[in-house]
């Protein structure tokens, strides 16, 4: 058997084998926590890269991981294992952090994307279940490499002043403004969370283009780290898309509500539990049970966007191509390369080895 061959038994092998598990009646676990569960998982299922279900209740298949330490991109909270994304979130992430450094930014600071299959986590984000979310610390990188135990424990610097809703003009600069700007302008990127201070910072301040605005979207957090979603992928049909983002800048009455007393008013049920405390198995999509079901890749380095500059490698097969599945590198010794990746199309490039800098 050819090498391409046992790529392409491999790949639609896998991905077979989640559509079939998913037409299987839910068996009894259906009823575990889905966040006991994902949050276990320590590598990523072995199939073609898709994302199931919703930003805040879904799982993906396929994940990549971006590597501790890039030539412009530190990752903090080891512990927590959550570097893992859709190849085309790694893909990006590495993208940005390449250009905005030639904007002037000194490297980004990853905090959390997602669990290495996705799913409700066991702290923290409601969302970031499918691969496609990450977060960017508005602190920039140090000129040194930070240690194991600074990355645990050091603390992103919020930019917005205490007890305010406006940004500290001691710490807010036009390289911050530079750094969204930059995010929000790749498509693939639908939104930008950031805190309602940034948003209203930003529309005061920009100058000429301003349609990038329009993904800049306020939201209750965000203060020390901006929240980049990127749109359901090419292949994957059980995604569920979200709302497009209103027409315009966004510098109007939406944004004037977020001065207002109403969105900081205490709850009213402050004890209702969370949605990924009681969320179970069978809240989520049937094809998460074969997500989590699906074999492992044959160790995490097999599955790292390498941080020296190594790149997702795409099989050239154009029967994988037209079926927007992704090539499953047989099993091999570790390389510091993600050993498959989707067919982006126009979507987002598919780097060679060595990335070449987009226009």
């Amino acid at each position: 058997m050819t090498p391409m061959q046992r790529l392409r038994r491999l790949t639609i092998g896998g991905s077979a084998a989640i559509a079939a598990l998913a037409m299987l009646p839910a068996p009894a676990s259906s009823e575990q926590l889905a966040k006991n569960l994902f949050g276990s998982q320590k590598l990523p299922a072995a199939t073609a890269a898709r994302s199931y279900g919703f930003y805040s209740k879904g799982c993906f298949s396929g994940g990549v991981a971006i590597a501790t330490d890039g030539p412009a991109w530190q990752a903090m909270r080891l512990s927590r294992n959550r570097r893992w994304g859709h190849p085309t979130m790694i893909n990006l992430i590495e993208k940005l952090s390449r250009e905005a450094r030639k904007d002037g930014w000194p490297g980004l600071l990853l905090g959390d994307i997602s669990q290495p299959r996705g799913g409700p986590m066991l702290t923290g984000h409601a969302s970031h279940q499918i691969g496609l979310d990450a977060d960017v610390w508005l602190t920039p990188m140090p000129s040194r490499r930070l240690s194991a135990s600074e990355r645990e424990n050091m603390s992103a610097t919020s930019v917005i002043r205490k007890g305010g809703l406006t940004v500290d003009e001691r710490l807010w600069t036009p390289a911050h403004a530079r750094l969204l700007q930059r995010a929000a302008s790749y498509p693939e990127v639908e939104r930008i969370l950031v805190h309602p201070g940034i948003k209203k910072k930003l529309c005061d301040t920009v100058t000429g283009d301003r349609s990038w605005l329009r993904k800049i979207r306020p939201f209750w957090g965000h203060d020390y780290h901006f929240h980049i979603r990127i749109g359901c992928q090419p292949g994957s049909s059980g995604c569920k898309e979200q709302e497009a983002t209103p027409r315009g800048d966004g510098c109007d009455k939406s944004l004037a509500w977020w001065f207002t007393e109403e969105p900081w008013r205490p709850n009213k049920n402050p004890d209702k539990p969370k949605a990924r405390d009681i969320m179970t198995m069978a809240s989520l999509p049937r094809e998460c049970r074969a997500v989590l079901e699906a074999p492992s890749p044959v160790s995490e380095a097999a599955v790292t966007v390498g941080g020296d500059g190594t790149a997702l490698a795409a099989a050239p097969s154009r029967e994988l191509e037209q079926s927007g599945t992704a090539a499953i590198a047989p099993a091999a010794p570790p390389v510091a390369a993600s050993a498959y990746a989707p067919d982006l199309g126009r979507r987002a490039p598919i780097p060679q080895p060595r990335p070449r800098v987009d226009p």
